[in-house]
């Protein structure tokens, strides 16, 4: 995926997340949230997946764990939601682990349950 593709999802990502919390606001639940979330990508054309189990290796063996991330945009960016009354520290090391962990560069931590969603909105990367 190139570099403009990547920005043009994150983009898209941050105005969909933008719209569901103008309609919705604060204080709903995730599910409610992932919901609207998915339904603004589908009007996007944007390609997802939810509730992916990534399976974890450790120094090349699989431990026969898996990990779930709420979404994977285009097998590539992956999402994690929250409607938690602030994001703490675990919640970044969470998606910075899972990044790591499915080797991928681009992932948002999007917590909708504050007044603004700027103050709730992340994007992190790994080797990007």
């Amino acid at each position: 995926m190139t570099k403009e593709r990547y920005e043009w999802l994150a983009k898209q990502i941050f105005l969909a997340a933008l719209e569901v919390h103008k309609e919705l606001g604060p204080g709903l639940l995730e599910s409610v949230y992932q919901y609207a979330f998915c339904k603004e990508l589908s009007i996007r054309s944007i390609v997802f997946q939810q509730q992916v189990a990534v399976p974890l290796y450790y120094k090349g063996s699989d431990t026969g764990k898996e990990f779930y991330v709420d979404l994977l945009v285009e097998d590539e960016l992956i999402i994690e939601l929250k409607a938690v009354d602030e994001i703490h520290p675990i919640h970044e090391a969470q998606l910075l682990s899972y990044l790591k962990l499915a080797n991928k560069k681009m992932g948002f931590l999007i917590n909708f349950n504050t007044v603004l969603l700027k103050d709730g909105f992340r994007r992190r990367v790994n080797n990007y």
